[in-house]
């Protein structure tokens, strides 16, 4: 059941499928430099403290008492789009003696810490704000130590300098000391009016209880007028980029940018997704076997496709002296499976494989939300089903029809520095 309902879109799953209910509130803007930071700190100020339960602690005192409730918040981003995410799971009181309405109080307690935080002065608390920009340098800090996460980040900085899609959802730290609690809540202030909410309740739950609860609970301060979504910004190179960096690394990081040019709303979706998988998304992948097995050249060598902005992202960690040689060997099965080189038995290995994997993510209330909210961010409806028989549709020649729309846009090595 899917209704708009106070400027939200509100989707109800009713299943008996879980123990749990599972509320998951995405919340989502343009991702832009000015803003990036703010927002980063946002859903964890949001968190600490409202009208109610003015500390992080009496928050979680409640959550206990709501038979062991969780709520989680992150920051993320698909495609141009930076999305802030509040989760909560609380245990269906139909599986108790007694009869507590625990869905109907997270949702309140939901609304409350979005629509109600604790103020001093008409702004958020300074107390809490100087926290919460120390937590987020920590976060910003602990990328930089994770040398995968780095490379990556640095990949998408570099192949998307001009887009919207290459800044960091975390911000930046030299940004930080600048925000103030006055300049915070008027991004809250915006948020709540602009910004695109998509609110999903997932259990064995009746929808018009559910309906009547978020109309009551979220009732916004001012009208929601959502921001339209733009669509998704490609810039086409003439010639791949190569960047390289030295830091005090032991182990070089080799990360490869490609262009799709396919999205999450084009028809031959299904084909790069198993173009993908058999490149480098699984354990019989081409890089995998290629690159890591048979040449030994890859601690770890694997593909990520990104749906929403069309990007593919190859990942390696290799000795700094195998560069070149990896470089080559990757290029080399990228070229192979554009010329349709490989059998209709690693097809039908990928598709299971696949199929296996949506059917797992489904498993869990969080994994079956994410894929009903790729539908919302692409504005384009897929079904569980669609998937399935989307995957087993697609022949030799449509892998290979889409892989020859791939071209390779940056190469980014992390490497140690001479003479180390």
């Amino acid at each position: 059941m899917d209704l708009s309902l106070n400027g939200m879109n509100l989707h109800i799953v009713e299943t008996t499928k879980y123990k749990t209910n599972t509320i998951v509130l995405h919340i989502k803007s343009p991702l832009a430099k000015e803003t990036v930071t703010k927002r980063a700190l946002l859903p964890y100020i949001l968190q600490s403290g409202t009208k109610s339960f003015p500390t992080r602690q009496e928050i979680r005192s409640y959550l206990d008492e709501l038979y062991g409730a969780t709520l989680q918040v992150d920051v993320g981003k698909k495609g141009e789009n930076q999305i802030i995410t509040f989760r909560m799971d609380v245990t269906n009181e139909k599986y108790l003696n007694k009869q507590t309405p625990l869905l109907e109080e997270a949702l309140k307690l939901l609304a409350e810490i979005l629509l109600k935080p604790i103020t001093e002065n008409g702004v958020f608390t300074e107390a809490i704000v100087a926290n919460e920009k120390r937590n987020l340098k920590q976060r910003i800090h602990s990328i930089f130590d994770d040398k995968i996460r780095y490379a990556n980040m640095r990949l998408l900085e570099e192949m998307c300098k001009e887009e919207p899609y290459g800044l960091s959802v975390w911000g930046y730290e030299e940004e930080i000391d600048a925000i103030t609690p006055k300049l915070l809540f008027e991004q809250y202030n915006k948020l709540l009016k602009n910004d695109e909410i998509d609110l999903y309740i997932v259990g064995d739950v009746t929808p018009e209880k559910i309906e009547a609860v978020v109309k009551n609970s979220f009732s916004f301060p001012i009208e929601r007028q959502p921001f339209q979504t733009e669509e998704t910004k490609q810039i086409k190179k003439a010639q791949e980029t190569v960047i390289i960096e030295e830091q005090e690394v032991k182990q070089g990081k080799l990360h490869i940018g490609l262009r799709t040019n396919t999205t999450y709303k084009d028809n031959d979706y299904y084909a790069i997704q198993l173009f993908n998988g058999l490149f480098g998304g699984f354990s019989h992948s081409k890089l995998f076997i290629n690159v890591r097995e048979k040449a030994s050249l890859a601690y770890y060598a694997s593909s990520r496709f990104e749906s929403h902005k069309g990007l593919l992202m190859v990942m390696s960690g290799i000795e700094f002296e195998n560069y070149e040689k990896a470089v080559a060997i990757i290029k080399e099965q990228l070229i192979n499976m554009q010329k349709g080189d490989f059998s209709e038995k690693e097809i039908a290995q990928t598709k299971a494989v696949m199929k296996n994997q949506i059917l797992e993510t489904v498993d869990v209330p969080k994994g079956y939300v994410e894929l009903l909210y790729q539908n919302a961010v692409a504005k384009h409806s897929r079904t569980i089903e669609d998937w399935l028989q989307g995957i087993d549709r697609v022949t030799k020649e449509d892998m290979i029809k889409v892989g020859q729309k791939i071209t390779l846009d940056t190469i980014y090595f992390l490497k140690g520095k001479e003479g180390k």
